[in-house]
């Protein structure tokens, strides 16, 4: 995962499958901690966002190798995550280092990208069995939309389902105002704030 080469997630995830590894504790121990160290070298300064972009594309190299073994073990390994930009903003950049995380720590990730409506976030994770939904806005003009997914999802009584949400003007201060479950700063914390609130 660290030198994030595709061949070689590749390799190790066939190697593991050849030593009679269990998938998942493949995906955790193997493919899962390089990610951690990933993070914390993103955290730390140390690497920036292509080498980020990069291990989360090995990593998903290596989770095509172990997908067709999971249906034995449930399927998914940590759960499915809906994640998009809110109605009316078209940053992504932060949402793209977020998914990456999610992705290289074993979540399914629906990235559903940018200016999407409240509705569409919740009607996703009703389809996709969701546990979580996370939303980015930038401007100040456009927080509105992640308060609005939180009332759909009361409206649609889906109070399983986690909600996160980040951005340059967005607070946590702002997130428990409308009764959402986390706030997040940056994609080099998102991990750990999910698998607290997936607990």
């Amino acid at each position: 995962m660290e030198t994030w080469n595709r061949e070689l997630a590749r390799e190790a995830a066939n190697e593991a499958l050849r030593l009679n590894i269990e998938p998942l504790e493949a995906i955790e121990g193997g493919l899962g901690l390089g990610m951690v160290s990933i993070s914390r070298r993103f955290n730390e300064g140390k690497i920036f966002l292509p080498q980020v972009l990069a291990a989360s594309k090995a990593m998903e190299e290596g989770m095509k190798v172990f997908e067709p073994h999971l249906s034995e073990y449930g399927g998914h390994t940590k759960g499915v995550v809906v994640m998009g930009t809110v109605q009316g903003d078209i940053h992504e950049i932060g949402k793209h280092v977020v998914c990456a995380f999610l992705r290289g720590s074993g979540y399914t990730v629906i990235d559903l990208g940018k200016d999407v409506p409240p509705e569409d976030f919740v009607q996703t994770a009703k389809e996709k069995n969701a546990r979580l939904i996370g939303a980015s806005a930038l401007m100040t003009t456009t927080l509105v939309g992640q308060r609005r997914i939180v009332e759909r999802l009361k409206e649609e009584r889906m109070f399983y389902v986690k909600t996160i949400f980040g951005g340059a003007c967005c607070t946590p201060k702002w997130v428990e105002s409308f009764g959402g479950d986390a706030h997040c700063a940056c994609g080099a914390e998102v991990v750990a704030t999910v698998e607290q609130l997936l607990r």
